[in-house]
């Protein structure tokens, strides 16, 4: 009776999912619609009675003017440049240390892991002052090197994290078997470790494209002039000091987004593998 009773039950239940899930959709699709209507409207609808509408006059002008005006080429192309730099040299790094604390027998794993994450325990914003001044006495303000190292360093110690608990789980016979076939210490490493370490790879290449691409504050105290200004400085400069044509900002959010909505379509896959293979190790 009870098994009848849940069959019942199950399109109805199915149905409430399904609506709750779709206005759950709408919820969050939402600002990116008002963004990308807002980036072709004029100050005139954007404050006028058309505030969430289609826009009566379709700007394209704005993302010319956003392009070209305000430098938003440059500057997609400085934090693309600064962002792959970053992603890049942390994730080798921590794949690099993860494999030296997990698969390498030696007296200090232990204690260099847990130095590792003291690095979760530091807020970037205490340690904006004393890197601005080694900066500076090494003459690397201005310099892509200025923003690359610091989001290296920031995102080691959750990267590490991530892949710590991932690459504990593979099995050592796999490295046993590596070495017996002639492989040496970097060519287990390469060949065999990293490529089962993919789903930890795209958690952490999204994590730390979040922290980079988005990041404001180092961008804006240590890049002064406007050759190495990132999309998040180069947007905040878009705005007058006494009239602002908000159009080409928004012109110019919908080109700092665009990249992001692309690399959760090609990596959300990985991203749900990843938080599977952490259940089950789990």
């Amino acid at each position: 009776m009870e098994s009848n009773e849940l069959k019942q039950e199950n399109p109805i239940i199915k149905l409430l999912i399904d609506i709750f899930l779709i206005i759950w959709a709408i919820i969050n699709i939402f600002p990116i619609y008002f963004m990308f209507t807002f980036s072709l409207k004029s100050n005139e609808e954007i404050f006028g009675a058309n505030i969430i509408g289609l826009p009566h006059d379709w700007l394209w002008s704005n993302f010319t003017t956003a392009l070209h005006t305000g430098n938003m080429g440059l500057y997609f192309f400085n934090s693309l440049l600064v962002t792959t730099c970053a992603i890049a040299i942390s994730i080798m790094s921590a794949m690099m240390a993860c494999y030296a604390i997990t698969r390498i027998r030696w007296k200090f794993s232990g204690l260099a892991n847990a130095f590792f994450m003291l690095g979760l325990t530091i807020p970037i914003q205490a340690s904006i002052v004393p890197v601005y001044v080694v900066m500076s006495k090494l003459h690397w303000l201005n310099k892509y090197s200025t923003l690359i190292i610091p989001y290296s360093a920031f995102a080691l110690s959750m990267a590490i994290l991530i892949c710590t608990g991932f690459m504990a789980e593979i099995p050592t016979a796999l490295d046993e078997a590596a070495r017996i076939d002639g492989c040496g210490l970097f060519g287990t490493f390469f060949k065999i470790i990293l490529p089962l370490m993919k789903p930890a790879v795209s958690t952490v290449g999204i994590y730390s494209y979040l922290q980079c691409w988005n990041e404001f504050m180092f961008a804006n105290v240590f890049i002064s002039d406007s050759a190495h200004r990132t999309l998040p400085v180069g947007i905040k400069a878009l705005s007058g000091q006494h009239t602002t044509d908000w159009g080409p900002i928004g012109a110019a959010l919908v080109i700092a987004t665009f990249p992001t909505l692309i690399v959760y379509l090609f990596l959300s896959r990985k991203i749900q593998a990843s938080f599977i293979a952490g259940a089950v190790k789990g």
